[in-house]
């Protein structure tokens, strides 16, 4: 009788693990930006940095279109 296997992941796939200290300065920094309180930013992107953020999240927030006057 064969054996019955679990249906293995493929080698490609990766998981992606979160921090969540990392999503919530990520989204503090949103908000300050969309509120314009400028001077909170710097701490909202040190601490992302600390807890694994890259560098395109971040630049991605900051250099959001919807912010841009026009």
């Amino acid at each position: 009788m064969p054996r019955i296997t679990e249906p293995t992941r493929a080698p490609t796939l990766l998981r992606v693990r979160r921090n969540p200290v990392k999503l919530t300065a990520l989204l503090y920094l949103r908000e300050a930006l969309r509120a314009e309180r400028f001077e909170e930013c710097d701490q909202f992107i040190r601490v992302a940095r600390e807890f694994g953020a890259q560098e395109r999240e971040i630049e991605e927030l900051l250099e959001d279109a919807r912010r841009m006057p026009r």
